[in-house]
């Protein structure tokens, strides 16, 4: 008989977890609360900037790559460079859920939409099942909890400028609950200073017809638009407040960066909307509903599980964790990463195989040991992790990980023996 994988929270973490599981042999079963899959994904849309051209590379050739290949056919817009960012890739917020979506399911994933997982049942440290709010119970004998670090509504008041209506409309879909708090097991904050708590989501929405026509045909043409602020409405302590560190760089404080991802992406946490129409050619510019982009964003990093290098949740042996559960970990292609090793090492727990840990070796094993090693302290929790710029992105270059050749990516893998490991089936 198959094992049977839960994984709870759909975002790109989420629905990579799954996938590996099916890959392994696994039943699978991927609970998200709203109405679409990909979380955050429905409005980030940068794949494979800077490092994440590496780890994109190395998760093709051990076999998990089938999500960034669909990011790859969305692509608006291919090798495009804004500021501090080289080789990006764009990929359409509105088009790109319904493929993933249909992808998963003709692969055999079950998809709840729609089904808020409320709490476990639970057999001491073990999980054995997981109850939606409308009572309906489901077992299972290995689960991954890739439910973020972001929400309720509360924490966005407390943490940060209010509720910003973000992508996961909690008011609308509820709040969302840890299936690792649930266990018992405490998570972290991530603090940037002494009670200053978590961090803001680092863009917002525009939408793009709102936008003077010269903006617009300069998006559609390369991808990419920058003006200059006037020094008066200059605010640089926004840096500081991104989840994004790696965008937290004086040109976004200085200048409007927009990126096509289908909406004009506005690299900033928030900027108030009558600054915004102040400036040439944002006079009409609107925010996309229902974001309050003149106000703030959704505040994340608040609530962090233990874990070690094969993504188990410390204390509980049957439960593993991806995305930003994992640890300060900053965008799509980050959960990719952890959500694949997540569900594919849930398969091997359920069928008693040894744990796949990836070797330091590889830029997606130094990852994954560094962003758990930075967790696990307070100065750690004050940064932000990600392949494609803040601490982890130097270290990269450090150790002679980075690298933009294809090929060479693909050569390093199978020396280490990686070749397709996360595409056998186990089953």
């Amino acid at each position: 008989m198959k094992p049977r994988v839960i994984v709870v929270g759909g975002g790109w973490s989420g629905c990579a977890a799954a996938l590996a599981a099916n890959r392994a042999g696994a039943e699978a079963h991927l609970f998200e609360k709203t109405d679409m899959l990909l979380g955050s994904g429905l409005v980030g849309g940068i794949m494979r900037n800077n490092g994440r051209f590496v780890a994109t590379e190395e998760l093709i050739a051990m076999g998990g790559g089938d999500l960034f290949k669909i990011a790859d056919r969305n692509a608006r817009h291919k090798g495009i460079a804004f500021p501090g960012h080289q080789h990006a890739n764009l990929y359409d917020v509105h088009r790109i859920e319904p493929d993933v979506s249909a992808f998963l399911r003709k692969a055999g994933v079950n998809i709840h939409l729609m089904e808020r997982v409320v709490d476990v049942e639970r057999d001491g440290a073990t999980v054995v099942g997981v109850k939606t709010e409308y009572g309906e119970n489901l077992s299972g004998d290995v689960f991954v909890d890739a439910t973020g670090t972001s929400g309720p509504m509360g924490n966005c008041a407390r943490y940060g400028n209010g509720c910003a209506m973000c992508v996961q409309r909690c008011p609308t879909f509820g709040p969302r609950v840890s299936i690792v708090a649930k266990m018992g097991v405490h998570e972290a904050q991530a603090a940037k200073a002494p009670e200053v708590y978590g961090a803001m989501s680092g863009s917002c929405k525009i939408a793009k017809d709102s936008l003077a026509p010269a903006i617009q045909k300069a998006l559609q043409k390369t991808g990419i638009y920058i003006q200059k602020i006037p020094e008066t409405l200059v605010n640089r302590s926004k840096l500081s407040a991104k989840a994004c560190q790696q965008y937290a760089l004086p040109e976004y404080a200085e200048n409007v960066v927009l990126l096509d991802t289908g909406h004009a992406k506005l690299m900033s946490p928030y900027f108030p909307l009558e600054d915004l129409r102040s400036l040439p050619g944002f006079e009409r510019a609107r925010y996309v509903d229902p974001y309050s982009g003149g106000r703030g964003n959704s505040v994340r990093f608040l609530a962090l599980a233990p874990r070690n290098m094969f993504l188990q949740v410390d204390g509980v042996q049957n439960l593993f964790c991806g995305g930003e559960k994992a640890g300060v970990l900053v965008g799509h292609t980050e959960a990719i990463v952890t959500g694949t090793l997540a569900g594919h090492n849930a398969v091997r727990r359920a069928q008693g195989l040894p744990l796949l840990g990836l070797p330091r070796s590889t830029a997606t094993g130094e990852f994954i040991s560094e962003s758990g090693k930075a967790a696990a302290t307070e100065e750690g929790l004050a940064q932000s992790y990600t392949f494609a710029g803040s601490v982890f992105f130097e270290h990269m270059k450090e150790k002679g990980l980075y690298s933009t050749d294809a090929e060479a990516i693909h050569r390093r893998i199978e020396r280490e023996g990686l070749a397709g490991v996360l595409r056998a089936r186990l089953v």
